[in-house]
């Protein structure tokens, strides 16, 4: 079992951590533009001087930044593979294509989560917000849960790049910005036009936003500057096994549209192309 599954789905995970080695100063630049990006975001709360202004649009950059983040990860993990000129090889290698997206998947996710962290303490240097009382564990929770979906989401949108070796990457990015737009990540949902609105209920970062806003008590009227009113991880159980129930069904859609994708590029010679 070890041999066969676990050993070359951490090869994969090792493949793409000395990848991010190679490019690590591109990685610098990016991780240094998203904590000025959230840390402007963010200071439009604390300009109003609205704690709870502030603690949601912290929330939404953070959340955000892990959750796009990992998908971005996955989505470009075939444009990646084509600029290294692997992608033939990977596609020929003695493995299935569940280990390879597997070790890409677990990768997005480590990734995901050091890169959030340094945001996170990047904001401190800028912005000073009490977070007492918040259910952070029940928060950790749900991202684990909601990585799930977006795992699936992920996996659809690197078709992308398979089936168009010119435009595909930037595809990936216009399927994101729509997620971003529906999600109701900055604002409430309602003040999408309304038929948007109907659009943000088929996105889990909805579903994950509105769990931790209620884990962090940002609306609940007993939160003070100085003490949240977090609510129990029981409170988001209905959100909890939305984003579960995605992950079941997006995951394995993911796979499959993947694996279809596999078999159309290497009838047609999409795998040759590089541009």
């Amino acid at each position: 079992m070890l041999e066969r599954y676990v050993r070359p789905m951490w090869a994969f995970v090792f493949r793409d951590w000395h990848l991010t080695r190679r490019y690590i100063s591109w990685v610098f630049v990016f991780v240094f533009y998203a904590i000025v990006n959230s840390a402007t975001i963010a200071l439009i709360g604390k300009s109003q001087d609205d704690f709870r202004l502030t603690l949601t649009l912290l929330l939404g950059v953070l959340l955000w930044s892990f959750l796009s983040a990992m998908y971005n990860e996955i989505a470009n993990s075939i444009s990646y593979e084509r600029w290294e000129g692997t992608l033939e090889y990977t596609f020929m290698a003695p493995v299935s294509r569940l280990i390879h997206l597997s070790g890409v998947s677990l990768f997005a996710v480590l990734f995901s989560v050091v890169r959030t962290a340094v945001i996170l303490a990047g904001l401190v240097l800028f912005i000073e917000v009490s977070v007492n009382g918040a259910n952070l564990l029940g928060v950790l929770v749900v991202l684990l849960v909601g990585s799930l979906a977006f795992m699936g989401l992920g996996l659809m949108a690197a078709i992308l790049p398979v089936m168009s070796p010119e435009n595909g990457a930037q595809a990936t990015n216009i399927f994101q910005g729509v997620l971003l737009l529906v999600s109701g990540i900055y604002y409430p949902v309602s003040v999408l036009p309304a038929w948007v609105q109907p659009l943000a209920y088929l996105s889990p970062a909805t579903y994950a936003l509105e769990a931790s806003r209620k884990l962090m008590g940002i609306n609940h009227p007993g939160s003070t500057p100085e003490r949240l009113a977090g609510a129990p991880l029981s409170a988001v159980l209905p959100e909890l096994g939305i984003l579960f129930a995605m992950g079941l069904v997006f995951i394995p859609m993911g796979l499959w549209v993947f694996s279809r994708a596999e078999g159309w590029a290497k009838r047609t010679g999409k795998l040759k192309r590089t541009g």
